[in-house]
C-alpha cells in the first residue's frame, strides 16, 4: 500500500474571517481522499495560539461558535492533540514542544484574511521548507492589499472601477478635506473599504456626507490604508482559477443579491436571500472575456495554486470591470470557488487532490533554483 501523504490543514487565525476559516477547514477535512491523505489539523486561535491534533477544530469552534459549521466535528484521522503557543515552536527543529509542521509533507493554508492570506503563513512555510497549497509570499501579500492589487492591475491594463487610496492619517488630520475630495472624485453613492480585510468586513456604501464620514471612521478602525471607490450599478460575476504557470479557469458564476451590495450578511447569513447561480447568464463572448481577465489578473500578481477573481458587469454598458482577486477564497462545500469547479466537471475531492499536486509541483520547481553562489576562483 502506498504511504499516505500527510496534509496539514492550517485554519482559524486572528482576522475577522476566523469563523469562515473553520468552516473551510471542516469542508476540506471531510471531502479529502482519506485513503491517499492523512490529515493533520493545525488551528490558530483568535489570540494567535497554535493548537494541533484531533480536537483542534472542536476547540476553536467552541471558542467561536458559528452556524457556518456543519454538525459533527469528527477527527478525520488526525493525530492526538498538542498545543503551540509561539510561532517559533512551529519551525521544525526549534526548541520547545514538537511541531506538527515537522511531521507533514504539505501544508494547506485555509486562514482567510490578515495573518494568513497576506503572505505571513506562507513566509513561515517557506522558512520551514514545507510545500504549501496556494499563492506564494509576494502574490499573497499583493492579493490581500487592495491598494497594491489595484496598482498592479492598472499597470497591466486591466479595467477597474475608479478608485483612490486614503491613509488613515490623512482622514484623521483633515477629515472635511478628505470627504470633499472623495465627493469631487466619485460623488454619491461611493464605497469605502479597509485595504487589508476580506469578506466585506467594514465595507460601507455611503450615500451622504454623514454616511461617508462614518464609513471612513469605521474602515480606519481596521487599517491604516483605506480604499474609496465609485459605486457602479452592476452584476457580480466570479471566476475560479486553478494552476501554476499555466492556469485554467472554470465556468463563471453570478451572485444575485437581495441586499444593496455584497456585504458580510449577504455572503453568510442564511436569510439574506443571496442566490449563487452557476453558470452565470453570460454570452459566449462575455464568458471568454471574464475568463481571460481572470487569467491575466492571476498572472499579474504571479499567482499559483488557486484564486477566485471577482468582477462587475455594468448593467447599462455591459462593460466588464475587475473588482479583486482572492488567493484563499472560501472553501466550504457551498462556496463559489469549489462550486464553479464542480459545474466545470471537477469534484470537490478531485479539486483538493489537484491543489495538493500543484503545491508539490511548485515545491519541486523551486528546488531547481540555486540558493547559494560558489565563490569564483
Amino acid at each position: 500500500m502506498t504511504q499516505q501523504i500527510r496534509v496539514g490543514l492550517i485554519f482559524g487565525g486572528k482576522s475577522s474571517e476566523h469563523e469562515v476559516s473553520l468552516a473551510s477547514a471542516q469542508s476540506v477535512a471531510r471531502a479529502i481522499d482519506q485513503e491517499k491523505y492523512a490529515v493533520v489539523l493545525i488551528g490558530v486561535s483568535k489570540e494567535g495560539r497554535w493548537i494541533a491534533g484531533s480536537n483542534a477544530l472542536k476547540q476553536l469552534a467552541a471558542a467561536s461558535p458559528t452556524p457556518l459549521l456543519a454538525p459533527g466535528l469528527e477527527n478525520n484521522g488526525a493525530p492526538a492533540a498538542s498545543e503551540m503557543t509561539t510561532t517559533e515552536e512551529l519551525v521544525p527543529g526549534a526548541a520547545g514542544k514538537a511541531s506538527p509542521l515537522a511531521s507533514i509533507d504539505v501544508a494547506f493554508p485555509l486562514v482567510h484574511g490578515p495573518f494568513g492570506e497576506d503572505g505571513t503563513i506562507q513566509g513561515l512555510l517557506e522558512l520551514a521548507d514545507i510545500p504549501y497549497v496556494g499563492a506564494g509570499v509576494a502574490a499573497s501579500a499583493v492579493g490581500m492589499d487592495k491598494a497594491l492589487m489595484k496598482a498592479i492591475f492598472r499597470a497591466n491594463d486591466l479595467p477597474q472601477v475608479d478608485w483612490r487610496v486614503i491613509l488613515r492619517r490623512e482622514w484623521e488630520s483633515k477629515p472635511e478635506e478628505t470627504i470633499r475630495s472623495i465627493e469631487r472624485a466619485f460623488g454619491y453613492p461611493c464605497f469605502i473599504k479597509p485595504a487589508n480585510l476580506g469578506s466585506s468586513v467594514a465595507v460601507t456604501k455611503a450615500h451622504t456626507w454623514d454616511e461617508l464620514a462614518q464609513a471612513l471612521a469605521t474602515a480606519a478602525q481596521f487599517d491604516r490604508k483605506l480604499i474609496a471607490e465609485r459605486a457602479v450599478d452592476a452584476r457580480e460575476i466570479e471566476c475560479s482559477v486553478l494552476g501554476n504557470d499555466e492556469p485554467v479557469v472554470a465556468i463563471p458564476g453570478e451572485v444575485i443579491l437581495q441586499r444593496e451590495f455584497y456585504d458580510y450578511t449577504a455572503k453568510y447569513a442564511e436569510n439574506a436571500g443571496t442566490e449563487l447561480k452557476i453558470p452565470a447568464d453570460l454570452t459566449a463572448e462575455q464568458t471568454r472575456s471574464v475568463q481571460d481577465f481572470a487569467v491575466r489578473a492571476f498572472k499579474a500578481i504571479d499567482g499559483s495554486g488557486l484564486a477566485r477573481v471577482d468582477f462587475f458587469i455594468e448593467r447599462m454598458t455591459n462593460r466588464i470591470l475587475l473588482n479583486e482577486i482572492n488567493t484563499i477564497p472560501g472553501f466550504t462545500a457551498v462556496s463559489m470557488y469549489p462550486r464553479m469547479w464542480a459545474q466545470t466537471g471537477l469534484t470537490f475531492a478531485a479539486l483538493i487532490d489537484r491543489l495538493i499536486e500543484l503545491a508539490l509541483e511548485r515545491a519541486a520547481d523551486k528546488k531547481k533554483s540555486r540558493r547559494t553562489v560558489s565563490p569564483s576562483k
